[in-house]
């Protein structure tokens, strides 16, 4: 009997130490994650920033301006290379954190105790779902962003003239509404990362 209940109580530990280290490893990729998710909002504003300083340049050399700017494009495709990356780890590899949690909650004999469980991780799911279906339309907002930036590096890189930068503006127009939609989806995945932070934090409320 003595045997039986060291064991249960070996077991009890050890399904407690494997939730809290899946608690703590999902905290830590939201929390990186939402740093990624925050430098890439920062980047694209920063990009669309440095093209409507071109597009608004009324005398002078357009040279140093359009080097700002094509200097931020690469920055921008890294950051939606990160967004797809992001997109396809949360899909696989982050799906293992809510495995171990799963099976822990399987793991409780306390009728109870195992439905709240349940309920919070159903809950910490629903949100990292949300995070998930916004970086992934960010992901498609993405393409034809930076369409329009590579559009506009190719005909200024041939045209860097007053009448060059005229013939673009329809398309930084149409640039800074994609980038609207972009931001959007960014700033919702963002908002659903620092609620999930805060419920998964090992901090009293």
């Amino acid at each position: 009997m003595k045997k039986q209940i060291l064991l249960t109580l070996g077991l009890v530990t050890l399904l407690a130490s494997a939730t809290q280290a899946s608690q703590e490893q999902l905290a830590a990729s939201i929390k990186e994650a939402r740093g990624e998710a925050t430098a890439a909002a920062g980047q694209l504003k920063t990009t669309l920033d440095a093209l409507n300083a071109l597009t608004k340049q009324k005398e002078g050399d357009l040279r140093p301006a359009f080097n700002t700017f094509t200097a931020q494009i690469p920055k921008t495709e890294a950051g939606a290379t990160w967004t797809r990356t992001r997109v396809l780890w949360m899909a696989s590899d982050g799906q293992k954190y809510f495995d171990g949690w799963q099976k822990t909650i399987d793991g409780i004999s306390n009728e109870s105790l195992r439905k709240k469980g349940q309920k919070r991780l159903d809950a910490v799911r629903k949100s990292y779902d949300k995070v998930g279906v916004a970086l992934k339309s960010a992901g498609e907002a993405f393409k034809p962003f930076l369409g329009d930036l590579a559009d506009v590096q190719k005909v200024l890189s041939n045209d860097l003239t007053a009448n060059g930068v005229k013939a673009i503006k329809g398309t930084v127009s149409d640039a800074n509404w994609r980038y609207k939609s972009v931001s959007k989806e960014i700033n919702n995945a963002l908002k659903e990362m620092q609620k999930m932070e805060k419920e998964l934090a090992p901090q009293a409320q």
